[in-house]
């Protein structure tokens, strides 16, 4: 079990980084408006604690918490909150010793407007990369508009009344998705991140919850094994069904990509896995034109450029993810013309220059004997995402040498 020691007092409001150190994102999660069985009852959230296990990908010697009310259409009030080392991924328990409240300008009640996030002061604590923590925030009054993750790949823990500072919640419902978190930013010296970003394959569809068996979990495993990498987080901004030029369960990735890259500190490289939802459902109703196939291509390679010219004004280096086999998708039952716009997306990609480098997954992915289709052990089944040995052999095909 990795070790974690908190230490210290409350931080103020006015706490800077430790010499030495600065703020980077440790832990990230990409937000969008719940909806439908994706949302709470808004009776489950009266007077609710909920109580949030995240895995901090960086170390820290102090952090603080991000809360998110971007896709509310009100004021978001949390009347507390509080963070503690979780005893362990599955379960609500904390250890109490590590309970520390967490304060907004000094205040424990804080008000977020419509549309804003709203960082925590920060807490003076020391982590190991790879601890749980466990966030509990209580509301008495629900969201108008919930904002949150539904993939989470983690369970959440939900019980009427202000029990944000107890050892346990028994009898709490569970639900896996978070809400109302988006990050936690920490100082640990050396410290930086790298962004996944992505759709339903980077979010880790199909992974079983709490087992973190993504495959930028699998990629920061590797990177704490690698000499003078220990210190790099992965964070996943992954959102199911996202796609570069459309809304689809969350905004688009062009419109997301401010919030959810460059406004994340400390980041120096960004991973970018996007473009398959684009190419699926284009004919996933009925046949376009060759013309129409052309203008996606086109398209396409314009967001690639765009999300690079972005990233490189803020000094971030951009890998390019060429994109998976998905001709044994059912759900977009791609024909060859599909599979010759993914080849036409892929070589762009490839081609030196576009990218500052490229993570050719599509080579990694494949079945040899039939290279528009993903390898049958590391399909899940739909022909679309990656089994758990496939987002494993996903991190294993992402060149180290580029990240440093």
């Amino acid at each position: 079990m990795l070790r974690w020691v908190a230490v210290g007092l409350l931080a103020t409001a006015t706490a800077q980084a430790t010499p030495g150190g600065r703020w980077t994102t440790a832990w990230w999660t990409s937000q969008l408006a719940l909806e439908g069985t994706n949302a709470l009852p808004a009776a489950e959230l009266t007077d609710a604690t909920l109580r949030q296990v995240v895995r901090l990908q960086g170390a820290a010697t102090q952090l603080r918490v991000r809360f998110s009310n971007r896709f509310g259409t009100t004021p978001l009030v949390l009347d507390g909150a509080t963070i503690a080392r979780a005893v362990d991924a599955a379960s609500a328990r904390i250890d109490p010793g590590t309970l520390r409240p967490l304060r907004f300008g000094g205040a424990t009640l804080v008000t977020i407007p419509a549309g804003a996030d709203y960082w925590s002061d920060p807490v003076e604590l020391r982590a190991a990369p790879g601890t749980d923590l466990a966030i509990s925030l209580h509301l008495a009054q629900p969201p108008a508009q919930q904002t949150g993750h539904p993939g989470s790949r983690a369970t959440s823990y939900l019980v009427h009344g202000d029990h944000g500072s107890d050892a346990d919640l028994p009898g709490a419902k569970t639900v896996d998705h978070w809400f109302q978190i988006a990050g936690i930013e920490a100082v640990a010296p050396k410290a930086r991140a790298i962004v996944a970003f992505g759709d339903s394959i980077t979010d880790g569809y199909g992974v079983k919850a709490n087992t973190n068996a993504r495959w930028t979990d699998a990629l920061q495993r590797r990177l704490r094994a690698a000499p003078g990498m220990g210190g790099v987080a992965v964070l996943n901004a992954g959102i199911s069904g996202n796609r570069l030029l459309n809304d689809g369960l969350g905004p688009n990735a062009l419109a997301r990509f401010d919030h959810d890259v460059i406004g994340q500190p400390g980041v120096t490289h960004l991973i970018v896995l996007e473009g398959v939802n684009d190419l699926g459902t284009l004919t996933r109703d009925a046949p376009v034109s060759p013309e129409a196939h052309a203008v996606l291509v086109a398209r396409m390679i314009d967001a690639y450029r765009q999300i690079v010219t972005r990233a490189h004004a803020r000094g971030i280096k951009v890998i390019g993810a060429t994109i998976l086999p998905y001709a044994g998708s059912a759900y977009y039952h791609p024909d060859a013309q599909n599979e010759a716009d993914r080849q036409a997306v892929n070589r762009w990609i490839r081609t030196p220059g576009n990218f500052d480098a490229v993570a050719d997954l599509d080579a990694a992915m494949r079945d040899p004997t039939d290279p528009k289709r993903l390898r049958k052990d590391y399909d899940s089944g739909d022909g679309l995402h990656p089994s758990v040995m496939g987002y494993a052999a996903m991190a294993e095909a992402v060149p180290l040498a580029s990240l440093r």
